[in-house]
């Protein structure tokens, strides 16, 4: 069985998919305005705005009251016939970007017996970045009783001969469309398309070759291969991930195969798609001793390294770190500067301009190191490589561009 397969998809009956679609609960955390907009966006209207808690609001004094309000508008559009389910379905999408380009994805369901976001794991889905547990309990109170589950979760395939996606792009014009509206708050524009019966068929058989070859594609790595990674929503799926051992651990013995709780929805999506731009982001380090922290760094350093650019003041150059350390070069400088910083006064930061980063190079008492933007060959051979890769490696494009909910799944 793949780890990927077709789900029931809940697709919802309402006059405005426009006010049904919202952004990730994780955006724009820091900016009130922006969901007070789509607030008045929405009224009265049936949307996912009502079944999300978005998180700026974890932890407050109001979260356990909007939980529960959560999880009745739930049962209401359950109990009011506000969905058409699809079953044993995909949703082809194409997501029109600010910048014209179209990105193609795939929504279905990953078994959560075949993910698994501990450093060190050999699972077939494994994060990309370290999961930070303490972030997982709280997400535990939105899903724990909740009917449905709606993603904002992107899976990512290292598809370089783009044999799973792109069959289904070839055929698009003769799926049914299921919708085709612009996303609020200048997000771009959405079209869907159902890949069921023989097309989904076609798609799974594409994807069990694709799994075997998988092996093949890092055998000069010392790590276990895997199959997908997950780029964006990782402490989202790992939530599912802990409330599905919690109803094992709470049914000993029990058959849970088929229960819907042991699957998440999720989109997959290919890196090599043109439209998939990996952003670097840089680290600066400030309030520290530059000189100390440079003469440390040349430890770490070897001919033919990774040439890393670096900043302090009005001083610039380069250095060459040992490429034996890391599979990416943000793994080799990330690591010294965990351990540096460990023993040594300094805060890091992470920047996303270079000239951010170069201006925040000039204060005192800091040095800003310019990292590359990574290949898109490297994501999945870091993670073979080195377990997961340092935090913060890579931004998938920009806020506007992070998945809106849209598509759901019963998961009681």
């Amino acid at each position: 069985m793949n780890a990927f397969m077709p789900a029931d998809i809940l697709m919802p009956k309402v006059e405005s998919m426009e006010k049904w679609a919202v952004i990730a609960c994780d955006q724009f955390t820091s900016d009130p305005a922006y969901w007070n907009r789509v607030e008045n966006n929405v009224g009265d209207a049936p949307s996912t705005l009502r079944m999300i808690l978005p998180e700026a609001e974890l932890g407050s004094e109001g979260e356990a009251a909007h939980i529960q309000q959560i999880n009745r508008t739930m049962e209401e559009y359950l109990k009011e016939g506000l969905f058409q389910t699809y079953t044993d379905s995909f949703v082809y999408v194409e997501r029109v970007l600010s910048n014209g380009t179209v990105r193609k994805g795939l929504v279905g369901m990953v078994d959560l017996e075949a993910y698994d976001y501990h450093a060190g794991a050999v699972s077939a889905i494994r994060a990309t970045e370290k999961t930070v547990t303490e972030r997982i309990p709280p997400r535990q109170r939105v899903r724990r009783d909740a009917g449905i589950e709606l993603p904002h979760i992107l899976l990512l395939c290292d598809d370089d001969k783009k044999v799973l996606l792109e069959p289904i792009e070839a055929k698009r014009d003769s799926l049914p469309k299921l919708y085709d509206f612009d996303l609020m708050e200048e997000g771009g524009h959405i079209t869907g398309y159902l890949v069921a019966g023989d097309e989904a068929k076609a798609f799974n058989d594409r994807l069990t070759a694709y799994t075997e070859t998988c092996p093949e594609k890092y055998a000069d790595l010392n790590g276990a291969p895997l199959v997908f990674a997950v780029g964006d929503g990782n402490h989202s799926l790992a939530t599912a991930k802990s409330c599905y051992e919690e109803l094992k651990a709470n049914h000993p013995g029990e058959d849970l195969s088929n229960h819907p709780a042991r699957y998440a929805l999720v989109e997959l999506e290919n890196i090599h798609d043109e439209a998939q731009q990996f952003e670097p982001i840089h680290r600066v380090v400030v309030d520290t001793d530059v000189e100390d922290l440079m003469k440390a760094l040349e430890s770490w350093c070897a001919p033919g390294g990774y040439p890393i650019e670096w900043f302090a003041g009005e001083k610039s150059g380069t250095v060459y770190l040992d490429r034996s350390r890391s599979e990416l070069e943000v793994g080799a400088l990330q690591q010294f500067l965990d351990e540096y910083l460990a023993q040594k006064p300094g805060k890091i930061d992470y920047i996303h301009g270079d000239e951010d980063l170069k201006n925040l190079a000039r204060q005192d008492k800091a040095v800003g190191f310019l990292l590359p933007a990574m290949a898109k060959s490297q994501l999945f051979r870091g993670v073979v490589a080195d377990g997961v890769l340092p935090r913060k490696t890579f931004s998938m494009g920009h806020a506007r561009e992070k998945r809106y909910y849209l598509e759901g799944r019963k998961i009681k």
